[in-house]
């Protein structure tokens, strides 16, 4: 069973005895008042000031006859002063005390005096505070947007009058009152706009008080317009974030806080805050906030706090199907709010009504009878209430018009007296004067008879200039709706050329965009013509240039073998001749100079084939590397040649670039890395060859600028330039060298 209803109604009752002043403060602050205004003499204008605040006090403390004598004897002095702006103070004052009194005339007479002694005044604050005044007996009168102009007037008075102790005060009663006006129309921007400029207002007035109203205040607008929206979870965030806040400021100013009441309501509102709205994991939070604002309300005398208070408490024991720890709470909460001197009947009747749930369910129906019997007796109590405040209402009215009604009878009665009194002196006239009179009273029915027909042809003339008046209205309303048909038309034409001039302007740009775009891409088109045309060049120049190299190679292959190959063959057999002939003595010489020529003639040969390898074009890169390898390899170093899933033959032309790539490279690594081991690896893939050079030598770094510019990995790189592949060095000092080379398979045309 829940009664989160009542708690929403007990909170909502509260907020305005919160912002109202306990009684001990509000006696406290009318004595302080008294004694100021004794203390100041009649002569003093700082006492009609001390005045206005003064009858407010009184006024709001019961003390009615006692206010209205203060504020009249005061206004008599201040008509006196040749400045107005005291008569307009206090007027303002009393208009204003009249309204809450319902003296909706005497009201409006003295708002009408108040505004005309602001014309006797320059000060520019009176006439706000006066302008301020008339927005609030607008608000009363449930005029609320006149009362808006009046309090944006207001404001605009107070921007332009210079600093006082009272301008700020009296700046944040408009806004106020604007707050409260936006809220009434659930307009959320403007409501806070006013609230964080009252609370704007409070930080630089540094005024704890000020500044505590003003986060109560931005904590319950931002805790409404979350109940309007539960979607706005930063609404939430924020009440909770301006209602801690308020906490905050009471706890770091207590010695300043001359009003410590409020404190309970923000508690009472930030526990209900967390118990309707937050996880059951802030329970904790929504005990230990009603417990601070039930001793706080019971501190500050404030016992619709306190009853605030033990309704949350009943709603956490009802989670708890604790019944009767919740009954216990809304029996503390009929006490406290029973304290209260102006306690609210519908509080009541409230907490009766869930006393008599919370009896109906623990089958206790006696009790929930006799609950149900006080709810429904405050509810006649309150239904009769207001019966009778409009029968006397209606009584009031009826008797000031049956007094209007006699005062109407007594000067027809005086009247009728004067004319009796006027007969019986003219009864002591003379004969001749009852002629005269008779005369007199002919003429005079006759004037009235001219009078009577002039009357009737004014009548007439009225009558023709009402329809006259009435033909021009039509004819005004008329030419008003032709010119209204003109301007519509005018707007029409208007926007349709606004809207031809925009299509224009889209299709200007796209054709510029799209110029653009075409000039960009025959821009780019362009450049990579010129890069594939460099790249063209570039593979012509590699191609002569690897042509010419292949061909002086071949040029001194033949030299070498056909010149001075035979030259050592030639020499051979003259020595193989001459070693018959010699002594045994020189035979064994000649035998080495021959065994020296065998192996220049086997170097020139190697050289030879290395120049122009013949088993290339007569059994492919295989073969030839393989015998490549067989002639490398001695004791010292071993060359091993692997093909992995090589099916597919490489071109002639590629074939003597990967030839000539594996000898620069396998002699660059007898030369320089002192290799004992090297492993050459061909390997084909579906895309893209891959060839891979290992060695065991001492390796080196591949960022060394010196390397990089050898005239050996300058033919390795032209070459590899050539096959459109890609060269990885892979080395470190004492872990020898790989390198690895991928070039892409040529498409078959």
């Amino acid at each position: 069973m829940k009664n989160k209803g009542f708690i929403k109604y007990l909170l909502l009752s509260v907020l305005w005895f919160s912002l109202c002043l306990p009684t001990s403060y509000a006696q406290e602050v009318l004595y302080n008042l008294q004694q100021q205004y004794n203390r100041l003499s009649a002569k003093d204008t700082e006492r009609f000031w001390v005045a206005g605040k003064y009858v407010q006090a009184l006024f709001f403390n019961q003390q009615q006859e006692k206010a209205s004598q203060i504020l009249n004897e005061n206004i008599l002095r201040a008509q006196q002063e040749k400045d107005g702006q005291y008569a307009a103070y206090l007027y303002a004052i009393k208009a204003m005390n009249n309204r809450i009194n319902d003296e909706i005339t005497a009201s409006q007479q003295n708002m009408a005096h108040a505004r005309q002694y602001t014309l006797k005044s320059q000060s520019q604050e009176i006439k706000g505070y006066v302008t301020y005044a008339e927005g609030w007996l607008q608000v009363r009168n449930s005029n609320e947007a006149e009362a808006v102009r009046s309090f944006l007037r207001a404001i605009d008075l107070y921007d332009s009058s210079p600093n006082s102790p009272t301008l700020f005060a009296r700046k944040s009663s408009v806004y106020k009152e604007l707050t409260s006006i936006y809220a009434n129309w659930d307009d959320y921007e403007l409501q806070e706009k006013y609230s964080k400029l009252s609370l704007d207002l409070a930080i630089r007035q540094n005024d704890p008080l000020a500044i505590f109203d003003a986060y109560m205040l931005m904590g319950y607008l931002h805790e409404q317009h979350y109940l309007h929206d539960q979607q706005q979870i930063d609404s939430r965030a924020m009440s909770e974030k301006y209602y801690l806040q308020a906490i905050d400021t009471y706890n770091k100013n207590k010695q300043r806080m001359p009003i410590p009441s409020n404190l309970s309501y923000v508690a009472s509102n930030l526990a209900n805050l967390y118990f309707r709205f937050y996880p059951e994991n802030y329970r904790d939070k929504v005990q230990y906030y009603a417990e601070l604002a039930k001793k706080q309300g019971l501190e500050t005398e404030q016992y619709s706090h306190v009853a605030t208070a033990y309704g949350i408490m009943s709603e956490m024991a009802l989670e708890k199907q604790d019944l009767a720890q919740a009954k216990a709470y809304l029996l503390a909460a009929l006490v406290e709010i029973n304290k209260e001197s102006v306690s609210d009947p519908r509080i009541q009747m409230n907490i009766y009504e869930s006393l008599a749930r919370i009896a109906e369910a623990e089958n206790n129906l006696g009790e929930a009878i006799r609950y149900y019997k006080e709810y429904m007796h405050l509810f006649s109590v309150i239904y009769d209430q207001e019966k009778l405040d409009l029968g006397k209402r209606l009584e009031s009215q009826f008797e000031k018009e049956r007094q209007q009604q006699q005062l109407k009878t007594m000067q027809l009665e005086a009247d009728k007296k004067e004319q009796q009194l006027s007969l019986m002196r003219s009864l002591g006239i003379q004969q001749q004067q009852e002629l005269e009179n008779l005369k007199l009273h002919e003429e005079n029915q006759r004037k009235q008879l001219e009078l009577t027909q002039l009357e009737s042809e004014k009548r007439a003339q009225e009558l023709k200039l009402s329809r006259l008046e009435t033909q021009n209205r039509a004819q005004d309303i008329l030419n008003y709706q032709k010119e209204l048909n003109y301007k519509e038309k005018i707007n029409g034409y208007y926007i349709i050329l606004i809207l031809v001039f925009a299509i224009m302007l889209l299709l200007l740009l796209y054709a510029y965009k799209q110029r653009a775009k075409r000039m960009q891409q025959q821009q780019v088109l362009h450049q990579l013509a010129m890069e594939q045309e460099k790249q063209n060049s570039k593979i012509s120049t590699l191609t002569a240039l690897l042509e010419g190299q292949e061909q002086e190679r071949g040029r001194l292959a033949r030299d070498l073998h056909d010149g001075l190959g035979g030259l050592l063959s030639g020499t051979k057999m003259r020595l193989s001749h001459l070693h018959e002939k010699v002594n045994q003595s020189a035979k064994q010489e000649m035998s080495q100079s021959i065994e020296q020529v065998d192996m220049a003639v086997d170097e020139l040969r190697r050289v030879a084939h290395n120049l122009m390898p013949d088993l290339l074009y007569k059994y492919g890169l295989e073969e030839a590397l393989q015998d490549y390898a067989s002639r490398m390899s001695n004791e010292r170093l071993e060359v091993d040649v692997q093909f992995l899933h090589y099916h597919h033959p490489l071109p002639s032309e590629e074939q003597l670039l990967i030839y000539r790539i594996i000898q620069e490279l396998v002699n660059n690594a007898i030369k320089h890395a002192e290799a004992s081991q090297i492993i050459v690896q061909m390997a084909e893939e579906e895309q893209e060859y891959t060839l891979t050079v290992e060695d065991d030598g001492k390796g080196f770094n591949p960022k060394d600028k010196q390397l990089q510019k050898s005239a050996g990995l300058h033919n390795i790189q032209s070459r590899i330039d050539f096959l459109k592949g890609d060269l990885h060095i892979h080395s470190e000092p004492g872990l020898g060298t790989s390198m690895e080379i991928r070039f892409p398979k040529q498409k078959t045309k």
